[in-house]
């Protein structure tokens, strides 16, 4: 919504970028999830799954959609919402979600907006690297990730101790600010790793890209829209719509 890090064995997607045909620099692509490529959130979603599963307690859908609402009225902060995410969301044990994630995935697949796919297709035919870049936890990001076919995944991430999600998460949430950061730190680790992919003396300058393109729907994601060269509003919240009109970004009206 508008100790061991055990997470890393969820993170897994075996879906490689690919380089352009032509051999033209390729762009980095960036999708914020939730009211952007759907027109949702990605939590309720999953919390519906597992309750229509059997695998969370009648109701827990509620009362989630209820702490989202007093987030949007401003009642509580982000870091709320997240750790109700966390704690009632990921109450199963870590062992599980794999399994609940690809039933989970066989579900969504048919729902997604073909808008949305075929904007992502597009991206990865001109073999653009792409990236979703959410505040939601990875554990319910990568089912979306994977069935839009997008390789890589930067979500906030939860903490597993002793086989059980804690509530809590690994660093700061990958929200607002903290969203560059992570892209930078991601760049910077692929520069390091990957075969003809250059730094420059930081991640930001990082060589390679013939533009950073961001799309968001959320005021949130001004400090990664300010980032990229290519800022693009997807139905954007009163906020970011009138920076955007400001500044001359595009917006579209209607992705999904």
């Amino acid at each position: 919504m508008r100790g061991e890090t055990g997470a890393g064995a969820l993170n897994s997607l075996a879906s490689p970028d690919r380089a352009p045909a032509d051999g033209a620099s390729s762009a980095l692509a960036l999708f914020d999830l939730d009211f952007t490529l759907i027109p949702s959130d990605s939590g309720l979603r999953w919390a519906r799954f597992l309750v229509g599963e059997g695998v969370l307690p009648s109701g827990t859908d509620e009362a989630y959609l209820d702490t989202c609402h007093d987030y949007v009225a401003g009642r509580i902060d982000i870091e709320v919402l997240h750790r109700f995410a966390a704690e009632r969301l990921l109450a199963v044990a870590a062992g599980d979600v794999p399994e609940l994630q690809h039933r989970f995935e066989a579900v969504i697949r048919s729902e997604l907006p073909t808008a949305s796919r075929e904007l992502v297709a597009r991206h990865r035919q001109a073999g653009d690297l792409c990236c979703i870049v959410t505040t939601t936890n990875e554990v319910v990001a990568r089912p979306f990730a994977r069935a839009f076919g997008i390789p890589n995944l930067l979500g906030s991430r939860p903490r597993i101790e002793n086989g059980r999600f804690t509530g809590e998460y690994i660093g700061p949430l990958c929200h607002g600010a903290g969203k560059v950061e992570r892209v930078m730190a991601w760049l910077g680790e692929r520069a390091a790793t990957v075969p003809g992919v250059r730094a420059a003396e930081s991640p930001a300058a990082l060589t390679g890209f013939r533009e950073r393109v961001f799309y968001s729907d959320s005021r949130s994601d001004l400090p990664l829209l300010e980032w990229v060269d290519q800022p693009i509003a997807v139905r954007p919240d009163a906020v970011l719509r009138a920076h955007a009109e400001a500044r001359g970004w595009r917006i579209i009206e209607q992705l999904a």
